[in-house]
């Protein structure tokens, strides 16, 4: 049997959460710097932990405004307070329900800055491990934040993303450019089946690169976010994938 985590980025502010829960395996949830607060991050893992998922922390830039989509360029010290403090602000959320964070994965211009960064990379992993050394780690597949979470000793998930393209250095397609969203379901579920059973995915150039899928995201603000939850939950299961947290 081949087994497989679905993730999704919750509690953001949106009110799908409750829908998408039930299809996936991990939720990573805002800790109050690009979205929610302590109640949202308090909501979110309760519904996690009704649902069976495992709870995770999705750090990122001190950034409402933008979402934590635009880049900020941090001292080492500054970047490791950020992700320290968001850490902690998850853990207590969890000691009160008396659960476990299990992983971490950063967010936005954060990950996507820190997937091209070795220094960055390090700085967060170094954080994360202080923290909690036991938690996994998700990051952009091939890129630096799995490399640094490695060298670190920590476990590691690659992650892959259902949602959205790829460019031919396996880095994803950028907010600002075209096509860089998937909007249609069935070139999504082509796309997570293409990564998950063959290790491949096919780039905008049409250049087909390898890819380590060890965990799908799918995005909670994306416009099609519980359609698409649903149908990739059916064609894993369809496909005698098992859905399980890493």
């Amino acid at each position: 049997m081949h087994y497989i985590d679905l993730n999704c980025d919750m509690g953001e502010g949106l009110d799908n959460d409750a829908a998408i829960m039930p299809f996936i395996s991990s939720a990573n949830i805002a800790c109050g710097y690009h979205a929610g607060d302590h109640d949202t991050m308090l909501r979110t893992a309760t519904l996690a932990l009704e649902n069976k998922v495992a709870i995770g922390a999705h750090p990122g830039f001190a950034d409402k405004e933008n979402f934590g989509r635009t880049e900020q360029q941090l001292s080492d010290h500054a970047l490791y307070e950020l992700i320290t403090t968001q850490l902690y602000a998850m853990q207590l959320v969890c000691k009160s329900l008396h659960t476990t964070m299990r992983h971490v994965k950063p967010h936005g211009a954060l990950y996507n800055m820190a997937a091209k960064s070795p220094a960055m990379a390090r700085v967060i992993v170094k954080a994360v491990k202080d923290v909690d050394s036991r938690l996994c780690f998700f990051g952009l597949s091939n890129s630096w934040l799995i490399t640094a979470a490695r060298e670190a000793g920590l476990k590691t998930a690659s992650e892959v993303f259902a949602d959205r393209t790829y460019r031919d250095d396996g880095t994803l397609t950028p907010r600002t450019q075209p096509n860089a969203l998937i909007e249609k379901e069935e070139q999504a579920i082509a796309q997570v089946l293409q990564m998950v059973t063959e290790q491949k995915v096919t780039t905008v150039n049409g250049h087909t690169i390898p890819i380590t899928a060890e965990t799908i995201c799918l995005h909670g603000d994306g416009a099609h976010a519980v359609t698409y939850a649903r149908a990739i939950n059916n064609a894993l299961h369809h496909h005698q994938l098992t859905i399980q947290r890493p």
